[in-house]
């Protein structure tokens, strides 16, 4: 055959094509430059290992799909049977499909290849975008005559032994997105998710990288598995000498089992290589998502979320009020939460009756809508259509309609159980409940997706369930979105239990958690960031003390954590004072007035030697614009903090540094403030980001937030 080069924005993929197997991967990162076909042979020469003692007479060739047939002994690649058969493959090449036309289109390659003894054929589907982002993704066909059982099948990638530690992320309820980091030793660090769906400590991005590799600086290789339910990311070094990172879905016993002819799909598995630290990582993968065609395009609109303000006490009046002052703040959406459907009068009861309740809206929701549009605020509503409460109409007269295990319902959680989508009638019925709810009320421009519990020993006609289920739901969205294109979508799950790329392919942002604490959000945000970029993260100002952790911030720090995100509040702006509404005002006119640059520039974090300060921003992609926000978490060691740098700008450049107008500054210790504040400074992007400004000494829990603007 041949080998091929797939090379898109500095980073290349080299395939070893020449053998009978399947192909090897020579490597994968950085680019390797313009080769012709003598180059690439002598490349992948030079990076074929030696024959050692006690080892195989040949050596041992590694895959995206990785057989022990090849000499390899890790994780496999393909794991299943025929009925105790064809557990062992050796798929041989068929042909390859190559289409690297264009430089500005995605460079794509398909492997065919198949076993005949095992009687099975794959597809090796492999495409790298203009941005330098990387897709793979297995299709396995059964072309026996009898059932094949698949347990597992996960597409994996070589990564270079110069990295040599490991990131990811974990957390639970109010607490995603925590950061783990150690160093890469021999054997698997497996991340599984046994949720149901994504999991508040999912893994985000797995990333392996060079040692001491931070936001800024070292090369780093990660991996983003893109599937809603049950899944597997994982890190492999061998004795051997090769390091690998993988991820698929993770199934349970039977949950798969292709029958003659049938076929299965692997979810995308997303890989993406920088040589300038997690920034460069997440500046390819924000710049992929907001070229989908998509990608949300209209600003995004300030919402005020009403959950915090009212909970279950739906009064129409009360309401009204508060669509009145969020129209006066400048908010630009309108969220009506939890409660407003049959019998909803707490937590206990009524998911699954997705009919506005007559007793708390006896003229239903029109006159609320009608209210708040005639403000100019668009109107959404809060649904969480894959649940049903035991005490609901829908389960007492269907209560084979939930995903469970014949004869017992999964233990409850929240007073809920799942409904079971791959039921095709369970499936109609809430399809049916949110397409009349929207036609009836297109006043409803947005709803916020909630899903409230893991699927727990989720059977579905006494087989396993979850896979089926992910599917169903990606079927629900796409059709409901099908037929109310202008509606968009929120993903929440508990907070931030569904965020994965699968999902935001069918919704419009992720509520990143249910955590409003600004202190804990400053760390949820930014770890959330590392994939998405900010206009699909949901922001929000929480009330003064909040209702998770009982902390108190003042509104400047809840406001500055908010600004650089799909922004919003969640508090009852009925009940502030008239101070709080004129501050709270101009921290929406200066998001508006930023959201531009917030919503499409590229993302930087600040690698700051102090773990009490954290900085961050965004830099316009024409080096014009820029604003950085600098939290102080604590108090610090040293009396004065060092100075903060301030990263991604033109070197050759001068910029204007200034604190943003028009909001309070924060609070500082400060007797005598950087002189420079007052009046702002002006110097070469080289000179900020290799120095940088001396900052007050902000009390704990304050935040100052700059804006920076090219002056030549």
């Amino acid at each position: 055959m041949t080998i091929l080069h797939l090379r898109r924005a500095r980073t290349s993929l080299v395939l070893d094509a020449r053998g009978p197997g399947l192909p090897r991967v020579v490597h994968w990162g950085g680019d390797v430059g313009d080769l012709d076909d003598d180059g690439l042979r002598q490349l992948t020469d030079a990076t074929v290992p030696p024959v050692v003692p006690s080892s195989f007479d040949e050596p041992t060739v590694l895959s995206v799909l990785p057989e022990a047939s090849a000499g390899w002994s890790g994780r496999p690649g393909l794991a299943g049977h025929r009925d105790g058969a064809g557990w062992s493959t050796a798929f041989r090449l068929d042909g390859l499909d190559v289409d690297q036309s264009a430089a500005d289109e995605p460079a794509r390659v398909a492997v065919r290849a198949s076993d005949p003894a095992a009687g099975l054929t794959v597809t090796i589907e492999i495409t790298l975008d203009p941005y330098g982002l990387l897709t793979v993704r297995h299709r396995l066909r059964n072309d026996g005559d009898s059932a094949y059982e698949l347990r597992e099948l996960t597409p994996v990638l070589p990564v270079p032994a110069v990295a040599t530690e490991l990131l990811d992320l974990t957390g639970r309820w109010c607490r995603e997105r925590s950061p783990q980091r150690h160093p890469w030793q021999h054997g698997a660090w497996v991340r599984e998710g046994r949720h149901g769906r994504t999991g508040h400590d999912a893994t985000l991005l797995l990333v392996a990288g060079t040692t001491g590799f931070g936001f800024g600086h070292g090369e780093v290789w990660a991996v983003h598995t893109a599937w809603s339910g049950d899944h597997v990311t994982f890190a492999e070094r061998r004795p051997t000498g090769e390091s690998t990172l993988g991820g698929g879905e993770l199934l349970a016993p039977g949950e798969v089992r292709l029958g003659p002819g049938e076929s299965y799909k692997t979810p995308l598995l997303y890989a993406v290589w920088s040589d300038a630290g997690l920034d460069g990582l997440s500046d390819v993968l924000h710049t992929h998502l907001r070229a989908r065609p998509g990608h949300p395009r209209s600003p995004r609109p300030v919402t005020l979320n009403v959950w915090e303000a009212v909970y279950f006490d739906h009064d129409l009046d009360r309401l009204r009020a508060l669509a009145d002052r969020a129209a006066e703040i400048g908010v630009e959406r309108f969220v009506l939460d939890d409660g407003w459907f049959r019998g909803r009068r707490d937590d206990t009861a009524g998911l699954g009756d997705w009919y506005v309740d007559e007793g708390v809206w006896p003229d239903g929701l029109q006159p609320l809508i009608e209210h708040v549009t005639g403000q100019g605020l668009q109107f959404g509503l809060w649904v969480e259509p894959e649940m049903v409460n035991p005490d609901s109409d829908v389960f007492r007269a269907h209560p084979d309609w939930v995903l469970a295990s014949p004869g017992r319902l999964p233990p409850a959680w929240r007073h809920q159980q799942v409904l079971d989508l791959g039921r095709p009638e369970a499936y109609d019925y809430v399809l049916e409940r949110l397409d009349t709810l929207l036609t009836d009320h297109p006043g409803i421009r947005y709803l916020k997706w909630d899903q409230n519990r893991d699927l727990t020993e989720a059977g579905h006609h006494g087989r396993p369930g979850v896979h089926g289920q992910t599917l169903a739901v990606y079927r629900l969205f796409d059709e409901l979105r099908n037929r109310h294109p202008g509606v968009e979508i929120e993903s929440c799950s508990s907070g931030g239990a569904r965020v994965d790329l699968a999902i935001l392919a069918r919704t419009d942002r992720v509520w990143a958690s249910d955590c409003n604490d600004a202190l804990e959000r400053l760390s949820i945000q930014r770890w959330t960031g590392l994939l998405l970029p900010p206009e699909l993260i949901g922001t929000h100002v929480g009330p003064e003390r909040s209702h998770t952790t009982n902390r108190v911030h003042d509104l400047g720090f809840r406001a500055a954590t908010a600004l650089f995100g799909h922004h919003g509040i969640e508090w009852d702006i009925a009940s502030i004072s008239a101070a709080e509404q004129t501050e709270l005002a101009a921290w929406v006119a200066l998001h508006k007035r930023l959201r531009p640059l917030l919503h499409a520039g590229r993302v930087v974090r600040v690698d700051h030697p102090d773990p009490a300060v954290w900085a961050h921003g965004v830099v316009d992609h024409d080096n014009t614009r820029a604003v950085y926000a600098v939290a102080r978490l604590t108090t610090s060691v040293t009396q004065v903090p060092g100075a903060v740098r301030l990263p991604g700008l033109d070197p050759g450049r001068r910029y204007r540094v200034r604190q943003v107008s028009g909001v309070p500054a924060p609070a500082s210790i400060d007797l005598s403030p950087p002189t420079w504040l007052a009046g702002g400074l002006t110097l070469s992007g080289a000179a900020l980001a290799r120095v940088g400004v001396q900052l007050p000494a902000l009390h704990p829990e304050q935040s100052l937030v700059l804006e920076v603007d090219a002056v030549d």
